[in-house]
């Protein structure tokens, strides 16, 4: 077996809207083509000896061991791969189930979609599974553990933390989108300029100086002092000679920990003597050249956590400990509590494995101890000196035994050193009891707290302490969103989201969008290129300024890893045509009516569709979404349009040259056509439809008619406003038309615009895009020969695999078969086929230039222009 093409979706797309995290790979089977899992023998059992754990798979049977009972009757090896990717990383702590199968138009192929947690991951466990299957159809040794052990070691790299993905979870549950910023914990809650940021439990709130004031421990300490908190007597110790002033001050026992430390690194507690101070001040003097010292203080470690001021939850940590039973070594007490199945590696799970580092081994040669000793019966052993989780401690949770005064303290302290979100470090024998009474103290204040111990405690009502924080960014009624329009279709959707933007901008918004030319931002030209995928619309709804988006959502993009957001409150879908087919695995109309179908499909149950009626494909849509649904038509009498309006629906359409809007029964009459600039006098007939759409557009998102018909009417294209798009130049003897137009729609629509034109010759310059069929050559040929009198065929700089003559060919013989009398010349240099036919062009002739460089194209024709004018003022 051999993966031909591996792409990830991080969005709605093709395969699956409603799952955006997948993995699409296709799977050239070769030998095994022929082959299902019931021929092989002693697949099956060789199979659930390496993955027994894929009992729990149903499959289609909806039973556990259903996947199972699927391999004994036979399926193909692909739908193997696509299991055991899924069980890989389930097996690693990334729960994975979302899979599908399906056969490729290729002989001998096949899809296989699984969902993923970590993208990274995803993509090994595809490789991983292939090697697998191959090692079992083989009947090879595969040893399972590395790769597992290596995607644990992804999960540990790129996953969120406990603490992130609670938080992260609680937004999504309330419709909060995010958008992960970097591959650690940086992560973007909501768009534009309603997003807040946080990194593990640190929030754009948080104040910078007070996350150095709690990093501070002397500084911290020295506050919470001066506020009447119980704090250990200490010092700071910068060597030796201070640590043994420290110790003689102080006296036994000690605590020693690093100035600048954090999660208990270079903490050891319950220092009795010199020797051990020493060590300790070795070990401290590795994370900060400042140790503290102070004064153990005996109790229990508890944690109190509040947020925006108010207290929230309580725990009560105990450091990794084993009990002996007079018979096992320290090692298998270590290893037994090792499998209690909510240890995991990391944060995979709630409680960390216990692992014997240099700590606990100092710990047990403090007490004359090894890891083979016995332990008596009952007798407890704390491995390690800090009760942190991440190294193996256990968490209770107390939070509804905390005293009024410790809630009240815990709230000062916030307040005090000024944390938005604030992990308070108490000791005491009991938390139940004031602090001040029990002879307890605070320990440390703690910025980014971690809130493992709280929503996943090993005793106790887990809390969610999530919920305050997004309800702190969040506050009641403050939106998270901006409004998100998307368009899409083969022809006409740059035009429509350059109006739409236009639109949106004429009603005072800080609006984003993405073109074929580029991302702009308050009509700033950021990033240049075909920007219509998921980075673009990211890019976009990742600025600070931005407060409504319009993002083109072209095939590429979707194809390639899906849309960049889950959701729009509109998408548009102008129309499908041929254009791309034979790409990416679209091959049929159908296939690419599809891929244009995830826009309608991300739309907001509240949201609108909005779909061109005379377009069977795009009208089919309709019956796919869970949104509202509003048609546009170049007939107000399409019966698709009557039987929308009689049931209450929304719609627009071209009726006695004005562009109006039915609701229900009721027409409303926007403008003329004629009056608007687009449609170059109502000539542009393909332009009205991109209007009709960017009318409902503005009217569902509650403009008023009149500032639609003034954003119509100021939107004048031109080189500058639409490049690309229509640009006319007027010169004393012909005129030219520059435009984009690559595809047999785009010069269809060009086409009837010339019909109407008064023009003595008609000059067209057009290119067969290289990674086109030969029949989409030999039609565009064919169309060409339809419209113009003159043929100037060139090449784009890029053929994309083709051969000049493979692009060539097909479109004379297209142009031959339609009118074999039509002048036709090859001038494959893109400027030099524009020369010519500016040079040559006759008095009242029509030049059409179809271009690939558009702002090259432009320049060359506008440099022609200045040449031209200054000839013409010299002869008068």
């Amino acid at each position: 077996m051999k993966i031909i093409d591996l792409r990830i979706m991080r969005g709605p797309n093709y395969w699956s809207v409603e799952h955006p995290k997948i993995i699409v790979m296709k799977l050239a089977l070769g030998e095994l083509a022929d082959k299902l899992t019931h021929e092989v023998p002693g697949f099956l059992s060789r199979l659930r000896r390496m993955f027994p754990s894929l009992y729990t798979h149903r499959a289609g049977e909806g039973v556990d061991g259903g996947f199972f009972k699927t391999v004994e009757e036979g399926t193909t090896f692909g739908h193997v791969v696509q299991h055991i990717a899924l069980e890989l990383q389930t097996l690693a702590g990334m729960e994975s189930g979302f899979g599908r199968c399906y056969m490729a138009q290729d002989q001998h192929m096949l899809h296989v979609i699984f969902s993923y947690q970590e993208e990274r991951a995803g993509e090994y466990a595809a490789h991983a599974a292939v090697r697998i299957t191959e090692a079992l159809v083989k009947g090879e040794k595969y040893s399972v553990s590395e790769d597992i052990a290596r995607l644990h070691e992804i999960r540990e790299d790129e996953y969120f933390g406990p603490s992130t993905y609670a938080i992260v979870s609680e937004a999504v549950s309330r419709g909060i989108p995010y958008i992960r910023l970097n591959r650690h914990s940086l992560i973007q809650l909501g768009y534009g300029v309603n997003q807040k940021r946080i990194q593990a439990t640190l929030t754009s709130g948080t104040a910078c100086f007070a996350v150095e004031i709690a990093g501070d421990k002397n500084a911290t300490k020295e506050l919470l002092e001066e506020a009447g908190i119980p704090v250990p007597k200490g010092t700071t110790a910068y060597d030796l000679e201070e640590l043994k002033r420290a110790v003689n001050r102080l006296g036994y026992p000690l605590v020693l920990k690093p100035l600048d430390g954090n999660h208990g690194k270079g903490a050891t507690i319950n220092i009795t003597n010199w020797k051990d101070a020493q060590k300790a001040f070795a070990a401290a003097r590795k994370y900060s050249n400042a140790v503290m010292v102070e004064s153990y203080i005996q109790g229990f470690d508890f944690r109190l956590l509040v947020i925006n001021g108010k207290f929230v939850a309580a725990a009560k940590r105990t450091p990794a400990m084993v009990t002996g039973d007079g018979t096992s070594t320290i090692k298998q007490l270590v290893d037994r509590e090792n499998k209690d199945p909510r240890r995991g590696v990391g944060h995979e799970k709630a409680l960390t494995r216990i692992t014997i580092d240099r700590h606990t081994q100092n710990i047990l040669k403090s007490k004359g101890l090894t890891t083979q000793s016995v332990l008596p019966e009952g007798e407890v052993l704390y491995l390690k000196s800090t009760a942190n989780i991440s190294t193996g401690g256990t968490a209770s949770d107390v939070t509804d035994l905390v005293d009024e005064y410790n809630i009240l303290m815990a709230e000062r302290i916030a307040g005090i050193v000024g944390l938005d979100i604030c992990g308070i470090d108490v000791m005491t024998t009991d938390i139940a009891i004031p602090l001040n009474e029990a002879g307890g103290a605070v320990l440390e204040v703690n910025a980014a707290p971690g809130f493992r111990m709280h929503i996943s405690p090993t005793y106790g009502l887990p809390r969610n302490v999530a919920e305050p924080v997004v309800d702190m960014l969040f506050p009641h009624n403050k939106p998270a969103r901006i409004p998100i329009i998307a368009v899409s279709g083969t022809n006409g959707k740059t035009t429509t989201t350059r109006l739409i933007a236009h639109m949106v901008k004429s009603k005072g918004y800080q609006v984003g969008y993405t073109t074929t030319d580029g991302i702009y931002i308050q009509d700033k030209l950021l990033e240049k290129g075909d920007t219509t995928g998921a980075y673009s619309a990211q890019f976009v709804l990742k600025d600070p300024t931005v407060n409504f988006a319009v993002l083109e959502c072209a095939r590429g993009g979707l194809l390639r890893s899906g849309l960049g957001f889950e959701q729009c409150d509109i998408g548009i879908v102008t129309n499908v045509s041929s254009d791309h087919l034979g790409l990416k695995d679209i091959h049929t109309l159908e296939d690419l009516a599809k891929v244009k179908a995830v826009i309608p499909k991300s739309v907001s149950k509240d949201g609108y569709a909005i779909l061109n009626a005379d377009d069977d494909l795009v009208y089919a849509m309709a019956e796919e979404v869970s949104c509202k649904v509003a048609f546009f038509s170049m007939d107000e009498n399409n019966p698709r349009i009557l039987k929308h309006i009689a049931k209450g629906g929304l719609a627009a359409v071209h009726e006695n040259g004005f562009i109006s809007i039915f609701k229900n029964s009721y027409k409303i009459r926007v403008d003329r056509v004629a009056d608007v600039p687009l449609t170059f006098g109502g000539r542009a007939k393909f332009n009205i439809e991109n209007i009709l759409a960017a009318t409902l557009a503005g009217y569902i998102s509650h403009f008023e008619i009149d500032d639609i018909k003034h954003a119509l009417r100021t939107f004048v294209p031109s080189p500058s406003k639409t490049p690309g798009r229509m640009n006319l130049f007027q010169f004393p003897q012909f005129e030219v038309l520059v435009d984009y137009a690559h595809n047999v729609g785009g010069l269809k629509a060009i086409g009837g615009f010339m019909e109407n034109l008064d023009a003595t010759r008609k000059i067209g310059i057009v290119a067969g895009v290289g990674d086109r069929r030969p029949q989409d050559f030999y039609e565009l040929g064919r169309v060409a020969g339809e419209i113009f009198d003159e043929i100037i065929i060139r090449l784009d700089s890029d053929l994309r695999g083709k051969t000049a003559e493979e692009i060539t060919l097909p479109m004379m013989q297209g142009i031959e078969d339609v009118a074999p009398y039509k002048q036709v010349k090859v001038i494959p240099e893109e400027m030099r086929a524009i020369a010519y036919a500016l040079e040559n062009a006759e008095e009242g002739s029509f030049v059409a230039i179809f271009t690939e460089d558009i702002e090259e194209s432009v320049k060359m024709v506008e440099s022609f222009k200045v040449i031209q004018d200054r000839k013409r003022i010299l002869v008068e």
